[in-house]
């Protein structure tokens, strides 16, 4: 089994990205999975061109996108993807791409078909703070989650494939007064159990794992 897993590159002014930092450092191997890392740029349709790329030369069985989500708290796995690029700031090559579909001829919105429950429960069993989310955003996080998933509907019926947001980590909140972070060690461990959860799962538990609003 191939598990490819993907990070950002500093976004902005950013001199790290606690995705891609995250990545580096998970194992080669995870329940006999040999695990591929790619970073991938923070820019709409190149991100998207260069993972089609490795999954067309890898064939992994998995496809496992992470980004950063600055705010919140816990590791969040996303459950949806939505066919919109509203970008409210400019990603790494100046691209403001405004209420325009991320694929003409894509679904309104496509969900992860990874065990994303078994994946929140496997993290927190690390003792990771970790929960299921009902929103990617519409800036380049939610671009590549769609993306993955509008090219394992239309070519690869056999992948699966998702995203997971992470908090900032230490070295970002230094003058971000009152922010949650969280070491980039607890990521990665946390991302190995998920990736663990998703090779191990091929169903979903049963589980409450739904929003009030």
């Amino acid at each position: 089994m191939k598990v490819l897993i993907t990070g950002f590159d500093p976004f902005g002014g950013e001199k790290i990205n606690p995705a891609w930092e995250a990545v580096k450092g998970i194992k080669d191997i995870i329940e006999g999975a040999k695990i591929i890392k790619l970073e991938i740029p923070t820019v709409f349709n190149k991100s998207i061109e260069k993972v089609k790329e490795a999954m067309e030369l890898e064939k992994p069985d998995i496809v496992l996108c992470i980004g950063q989500a600055g705010g919140r708290y816990d590791i969040t796995i996303e459950r949806v993807a939505i066919n919109v690029d509203d970008a409210r700031i400019e990603d790494n090559e100046k691209n403001q791409p405004i209420d325009i579909p991320v694929f003409e001829d894509g679904e309104n919105a496509y969900f992860s078909n990874l065990p994303i429950k078994a994946m929140v429960e496997e993290i927190k069993g690390q003792g990771i703070p970790a929960s299921i989310s009902n929103s990617a955003g519409t800036f380049v996080c939610n671009h590549i989650m769609y993306g993955v998933l509008y090219h394992i509907n239309k070519t690869y019926k056999n992948m699966r494939g998702g995203f997971i947001h992470v908090p900032f980590i230490n070295e970002q909140v230094l003058d971000k007064k009152n922010q949650p972070y969280m070491p980039v060690e607890h990521i990665t461990k946390a991302l190995e159990a998920a990736i663990k959860a998703a090779v191990i799962n091929n169903e979903d538990i049963k589980k409450s794992g739904g929003a009030i609003c």
